[in-house]
């Protein structure tokens, strides 16, 4: 029996979910959005660790055996702290700075991300790791989180809010582009049209689901469970979450 337990400030984990459940599509899945209290990047690191105990502490008593923090400040605030304080195994977001320098031919990479991502030790140590052979430059998408809370990932209001954080990496000569937050996935199709066919758009989601499927079986997790599924909670309206992963399904199966 294997029951997973993914919380996110928001909708965005929806991103990381979609990619867990294309991987492995028999495990029953609880996610937890927090948007009460969205976006995560504005408040405090002990704030996010205390939202993170108290949600993990739910998730155990709903029975899950692993969690996913799908969101990359909670996982730079608080993953250390859960890892000591929970017996069970915790998977991270980290932002894609590896495949994104490995794969570069400009020599120049972008990151996209939340101001408390980039501002995260977490975050500094891999940038640490690559900077030295390739030029990293950053950029918080400032308004991402809410488009994508809002449902709202084409129209033209979105495209001015994402231009003008992408514009600054695309004028640096960024022909990779990490997406250092789990809302931003969702805006990926409209980040790749308006950077152009020669930038690659990177979200690091499905190294996330390949990693849990690693974990699983090192710990002897079954890999199916009886009851598949997908439970979605949330502590604010969850009209947003539900909607969004309708959508996630439908595309799944076409």
């Amino acid at each position: 029996m294997a029951v997973i337990g993914i919380m996110d400030s928001g909708v965005g984990g929806l991103s990381v979910l979609r990619e867990l459940y294309k991987a492995l599509p028999g495990e029953h899945y609880i996610y937890y959005a927090d948007n009460a209290n969205c976006p995560y990047g504005e408040k405090s690191p002990e704030f996010i660790l205390e939202r993170c105990r108290e949600i993990t502490r739910m998730m155990l008593g709903r029975g899950a055996q692993a969690m996913v923090i799908a969101c990359n400040t909670a996982t730079a605030a608080a993953i250390a702290e859960l890892r000591a304080e929970f017996d069970i195994p915790f998977i991270g977001m980290e932002p894609a700075v590896k495949p994104a320098a490995l794969g570069t031919r400009s020599g120049v990479i972008g990151v996209l991300a939340t101001a408390g991502t980039l501002k995260a030790s977490k975050y500094l140590k891999t940038r640490g790791r690559f900077e030295d052979d390739v030029k990293i430059v950053e950029h918080v998408g400032s308004g991402f989180v809410e488009l994508v809370e809002a449902g709202d990932t084409a129209s033209q209001h979105a495209r001015e809010v994402v231009g003008r954080s992408l514009q600054p990496l695309l004028d640096a000569g960024a022909d990779n582009i990490v997406l250092g937050c789990t809302h931003y996935p969702f805006l990926q199709e409209l980040i790749s049209e308006m950077a152009g066919p020669a930038v690659k758009v990177i979200d690091p989601a499905p190294a996330v689901a390949r990693h849990l499927l690693e974990v699983l079986r090192e710990r002897g997790i079954s890999e199916t469970d009886p009851h598949p599924g997908v439970e979605l909670h949330a502590s604010g309206s969850d009209k947003v979450l539900n909607s969004i992963w309708d959508f996630v399904l439908k595309s799944l199966t076409l």
